[in-house]
């Protein structure tokens, strides 16, 4: 064992043997960044590409498991799970547990104590022990350091993560050799099999989830910044929507750029690095997120190197999917406290498949619990296992359904008091396709997007006038700056004006036929504040 003082190996020793772990191998305790890329080197995990960042190929695991995901119940009235998500009972995990215990057992370890939460009040200790290096590296980029000198005494969430490990189906109980389970009562996340590093990040998420809202703090999916005056700013939204890439402004600092919770004194990261997908990339349009990725320390997964070591950011041969993991301060304009003021506006990201959302629009209270509830966007291509390269249209409550253990309600509802309180104005922001759907529009221009965005926050649309969109009775800004009305108003980019109907209805039913399982459970005119009906 490797840790810093005999005083943190005895501390140690005890916390890992009273998880489980009684026959202990070499390990690597709180190394740093430099250290813990060296032994990934050693052991043959990766390359250093041409800039310095390590590269790591997690085939055939390059996104998320939806369906391997499970939560042991632990009898909370209040726990929901997911499209994907199923229970797992206590003797099963029990017996599980035992397995990937006993497999980790005499290896080598990578143990990191980090923390979630940027407010002191809202934190929590976290305790991350894998069987490769290069995941600690991960852990360490994209959460908070520990300030205690010494290993956490009873930590509020401990992930182990067992590459090696396989589980079977048959015996365990499982839908495949992968597995992600979350339990709640033991503070224990078990992951198996796969080593995508966002299993990591979205466990943590998911425990952020289940403990905030009780407290009456809201936990979001969002990216956040703020202004030279300290408005704050979020950008709700799934992968490949834009939110690390619209948070990321040179002229505002980035608080952080996916996880947050919304407190009394107003929003805090829940992490102190980043997890951005870079594919296709554009240093011109992404300068800061590309200087990010191309320095010592950034962790990159599944990008093709050239000969020369280069990253290949346009290449999809191994996924879709690709990612870079930095820690914040890679980003020059960071906000060193991770927090920020209550939001004055609120973006809710969707990328539209369909062509026919307007790609601003502003939302009342009723709308914006509406769109919340729903989340809709369209699943882009590698983001999960299984998808083809045709993004699939879908709906992810709270804009982050795979991760929310509590019901819907509870989340939308304290969304709701939180912007009445704090008069927060909510957007509607389609980072989609003009001109027709996939494969027959065109995706929004980035700089457009971008015009739009800087008129809400800088307070040029405050007095312009709007009018409702006719299915969608969301209401448009009838001008704004640099912005074409054909873009403004999307039926005008449509060539043939009944097709453009014909889907916007399409898109209508589906929204109301999946927000009939929220019907009973929030208010009439929310559920009025919705499309046309077809």
């Amino acid at each position: 064992m490797i840790p810093n003082d005999m005083h943190s190996v005895i501390g140690l020793n005890s916390e890992l043997s009273k998880l489980g772990i009684k026959q202990l191998g070499d390990v690597l305790f709180d190394v740093s960044r430099a250290e813990v890329i060296e032994e990934a080197v050693r052991n043959g995990e990766g390359r250093f590409s041409a800039s310095g960042a390590f590269v790591v190929d997690t085939s055939p695991y390059t996104g998320r498991s939806p369906n391997d995901k499970y939560l042991v119940h632990n009898g909370d009235p209040d726990l929901w799970f997911a499209s994907g998500t199923q229970a797992m009972d206590m003797k099963q995990y029990q017996s599980l547990k035992a397995k990937v215990l006993a497999y980790l057992e005499n290896r080598k370890l990578y143990v990191r104590d980090i923390t979630a939460g940027a407010d002191p009040a809202q934190k929590a200790r976290l305790r991350v022990i894998t069987d490769l290096a290069w995941q600690n590296l991960a852990a360490a980029n994209m959460f908070i350091p520990a300030k205690e000198p010494v290993p956490f005494i009873d930590p509020d969430l401990t992930i182990i993560v067992a590459n090696g490990f396989a589980g079977d189906p048959v015996a365990d109980g499982l839908r495949s050799p992968a597995f992600v389970i979350m339990n709640f009562e033991e503070k224990i996340v078990l992951i198996g099999k796969t080593s995508y590093a966002g299993e990591i990040k979205k466990s943590v998420f998911t425990y952020m989830n289940y403990v905030l809202p009780k407290r009456g703090v809201l936990s979001l999916h969002c990216s956040a910044n703020k202004g030279s005056r300290g408005e704050t700013a979020l950008f709700f939204g799934l992968s490949g929507t834009g939110k690390t890439t619209l948070s990321s402004d040179p002229e505002r600092a980035l608080i952080g750029d996916d996880e947050h919770g919304w407190g009394d004194d107003g929003i805090f990261n829940f992490e102190g690095g980043c997890y951005a997908k870079t594919i296709r990339i554009n240093p011109e349009f992404e300068p800061l997120v590309w200087s990010a990725i191309n320095r010592f320390g950034t962790l990159i997964e599944n990008v093709l190197l050239d000969v020369n070591r280069v990253p290949d950011f346009d290449s999809s041969e191994i996924t879709e999917n690709t990612r870079a993991a930095y820690p914040l301060h890679y980003i020059p304009n960071y906000e060193p406290s991770g927090m920020g003021g209550h939001p004055e506006h609120i973006f809710f990201l969707t990328a539209d498949a369909f062509g026919v959302l307007p790609p601003l629009a502003r939302l009342d209270t009723d709308q914006a619990m509406y769109y919340f509830l729903s989340g809709y966007t369209s699943k882009l291509a590698g983001t999960e296992r299984g998808l083809g390269e045709k993004p699939e249209a879908t709906f992810s409550t709270c804009f982050g359904a795979p991760f929310l253990p509590l019901k819907p309600a509870i989340y939308a509802n304290l969304l709701a008091k939180k912007l009445e309180k704090h008069h927060t104005k909510v957007w509607l922001l389609n980072t989609g396709w003009s001109g027709g759907g996939f494969g027959t529009g065109k995706r929004i221009a980035l700089p457009l997007t971008r015009a739009m965005i800087s008129a809400v926050l800088n307070g040029s649309l405050d007095e312009v006038p709007t009018h409702a969109h006719p299915i969608f009775r969301v209401s448009i800004p009838d001008q704004v700056t640099g912005v074409p009305q054909n873009v403004l108003n999307p039926e005008q980019s449509w060539t043939d004006q009944q097709a453009y109907t014909r889907e916007a209805l399409g898109l209508a039913g589906k929204f109301a036929e999946n927000f009939k399982k929220y019907q009973a459970s929030v208010p009439d005119s929310v559920s009025a504040s919705g499309p046309v009906r077809p």
